[in-house]
């Protein structure tokens, strides 16, 4: 699929995507519920529908009524697992890291295999040690999926790497309360602190009891049960961020559904748009929705360290390519395990519409660019997808993303949304 955009100005309101690292999470804990689970402002991208047949796979019922809410009758573990279990992951990285260290609750041989990009990403370096600390035969294709689980999970006193990202503590974080025993984790490096947040607060709101202290050690007490709940899903930080650029660059753009107290990481976009000299406004749309409003204003460069919000480098690339002055973001080495090499695909795809985006050491310097028209490729990485085509609207002719169909992974309605606001 191709999608050319033109540019021009940016107007209008439109609904933030459902957040779908809150969907996974909550898609997870209602796998582990006792009764009912009633998950509303559920939207389907793909990593979802991942996360969907996962639970499903593991004996969860879920329907949804096509209107945003979705019931599920949730398979807390059983006593008999079954021999063997094999969970399709899609090509969601969080949903294999997250569901990882709950499936063997599930089956004694636990397969885990997913396609597409998510074939070439790694996860032995984050998951072998603490899978072999509680007593699980961990093993893999070089590194990489399919991987296989063997064996039963015990409580234990368990370190674990989080230089890679927090994706597989969360699903073990999810997993402990459920335990016979006491467990402890230690953690070194700890990356994208604020997703941690978002599933002890996820855990939580569904009986389970997560101690944090600073990041460092998690004291989890087991026995505990998870109890079904009505839990909703806010919008999502991530996905908006682009749409939120649009209007910094192109016009004057609102957003609907985002919730400025938020624990997603990736709300700190409204830092750096400020940063940047837009106007931002927070406050409550006639609906009585929470609203984001971003208006162009004189755009200079900034400093940010995303560190512990990666999904945001593509959106504030767009951002400073428009941007008076050389802008510098932090967390490069945050990027090279997601849909695509994103530090290299940035380089050259924005490097085709003649931006100048350049890497030194873990930071990324983009300077102030004449843009132009071209044809980009979206490496089927929806969030390289969604930065080129609102850094289009500010270039000097049309640009054509190639692959764009990708941004069904997080925001199927992207293309939709980006049409209205532009009218075009």
């Amino acid at each position: 699929m191709q999608t050319t955009i033109t540019p021009g100005a940016a107007s209008g309101t439109v609904f933030a995507p459902a957040s779908k690292s809150l969907a996974q999470r909550a898609l997870a804990a209602a796998l582990l519920c006792r009764g009912e689970t009633t998950i509303t402002g559920y939207t389907e991208s793909d990593d979802a529908k991942a996360a969907l047949g996962i639970i499903e796979a593991a004996g969860a019922y879920a329907t949804h009524d096509g209107r945003g809410t979705l019931t599920v009758v949730g398979n807390p573990p059983p006593l008999a697992r079954r021999d063997e279990l094999t969970l399709n992951c899609g090509e969601s990285g969080l949903s294999a890291r997250l569901f990882a260290p709950l499936s063997p609750l599930y089956a004694r041989e636990v397969t885990l295999n997913g396609r597409g990009s998510l074939m070439n990403r790694a996860f032995g370096s984050m998951m072998k040690s603490p899978f072999e600390q509680m007593g699980i035969r961990y093993s893999d294709n070089g590194g990489k999926l399919p991987a296989k689980l063997c064996g039963s999970l015990s409580a234990a006193e368990i370190t674990i790497d989080g230089s890679g990202g927090s994706q597989f503590l969360s699903g073990l974080l999810m997993t402990l309360p459920l335990l016979s025993g006491n467990s402890l984790v230690r953690v070194e490096n700890l990356k994208s602190k604020p997703y941690v947040d978002l599933t002890i607060d996820t855990a939580s709101k569904f009986g389970a009891e997560i101690e944090n202290e600073n990041y460092n050690r998690f004291f989890v007490r087991g026995g505990q049960v998870y109890s079904g709940t009505r839990f909703n899903i806010e919008g999502d930080w991530s996905g908006a961020s682009c749409l939120l650029v649009a209007g910094a660059i192109a016009g004057n753009v609102e957003i609907l559904n985002l919730d400025p107290a938020s624990a997603q990481a990736d709300k700190a976009i409204v830092e750096v748009l400020r940063s940047a000299g837009a106007t931002v406004r927070a406050g409550m749309s006639g609906g009585g929705a929470s609203s984001i409003s971003v208006s162009k204003g004189e755009l200079k460069a900034f400093v940010f360290d995303a560190t512990d919000s990666p999904d945001l480098f593509p959106a504030l690339a767009a951002l400073a390519v428009h941007c008076r002055g050389v802008s510098r973001i932090k967390g490069v080495g945050r990027l090279a395990g997601k849909e695509s090499d994103r530090a290299a695909t940035l380089r050259s795809e924005f490097g085709k519409i003649g931006a100048t985006v350049e890497t030194d050491g873990d930071y990324m310097i983009v300077g102030e660019s004449r843009t132009h028209g071209a044809t980009v490729d979206s490496h089927n990485d929806h969030r390289i997808a969604m930065s080129l085509a609102v850094a289009a609207l500010a270039c000097e002719s049309a640009v054509t993303v190639e692959n764009s169909e990708c941004v069904n992974k997080s925001y199927p309605e992207f293309w939709r949304d980006l049409q209205n606001l532009t009218h075009r």
